[in-house]
């Protein structure tokens, strides 16, 4: 059957155990995933098995959209799928596929690799590189950071931030803090409280115990 030109579909699971069995006999190129399924879930399997096809994960849900992405999904697509939103995840993955083979030493060497950040509002899925954001901090169970003159928000929490972030740049100053240490410009100490300002203008708070570590990581 086909869905697109020189597209097949090799087979269909109901449930999560039944898709690694069929994947394990067919090895096809692709794997078009549901979220919630019954036994082994959608994000569950792709977290767990990591010789996966690349997976494009279609869903009614678009809350999952973050951790769909910490797993290196091609691609996210919110039912009822449109048409041209099929058809734009398929092309994803044919340049996934064009470019399998050094996939791997492409993605060890890439300064960009683990710093996508996503979000999810009112079914629209928004895509941002952490070298172009300053400032990370938590407000109640969510993540806020400003971009593009605009304020967004992540469900991703600092803590896992932090984790992805650090190697590439960014310290965590507050517990609720988290910012890129090329994008400070200055120290402020007012009534024993230190700020980090930063090339956009924003402060963030510095707790008494994060001072030393980033002073350190500014060769002060």
């Amino acid at each position: 059957m086909l869905v697109d030109a020189g597209v097949e579909i090799a087979g269909e699971a109901e449930d999560g155990e039944a898709a690694l069995k069929q994947l394990a006999a067919l090895k096809p190129d692709a794997l078009f995933l549901d979220i919630r399924m019954p036994k082994l879930d959608g994000l569950t399997l792709a977290a767990r098995w990591a010789e996966l096809p690349p997976i494009v994960f279609v869903t009614a849900y678009d809350e999952h959209a973050v951790k769909a992405f910490e797993v290196n999904a091609v691609d996210y697509l919110l039912k009822p799928v449109r048409p041209e939103r099929l058809g734009a995840a398929v092309e994803r993955l044919r340049k996934r596929g064009a470019s399998r083979v050094p996939a791997a030493a492409i993605e060890a060497v890439s300064p960009a690799k683990g710093t996508r950040i996503v979000t999810s509002a009112r079914g629209t899925l928004r895509f941002f590189e952490a070298k172009e954001i300053a400032r990370f901090w938590s407000s109640d169970k969510y993540t806020l950071f400003s971009a593009g003159g605009e304020e967004h928000m992540t469900e991703e929490p600092l803590d896992s931030l932090e984790a992805r972030l650090g190697p590439h740049g960014f310290l965590r100053v507050h517990r609720a803090e988290l910012i890129q240490l090329a994008q400070v410009k200055s120290l402020s100490v007012e009534d024993g409280i230190t700020e980090a300002v930063l090339a956009d203008g924003q402060r963030a708070r510095v707790s008494r115990r994060s001072t030393a570590d980033l002073r350190r990581a500014l060769g002060v």
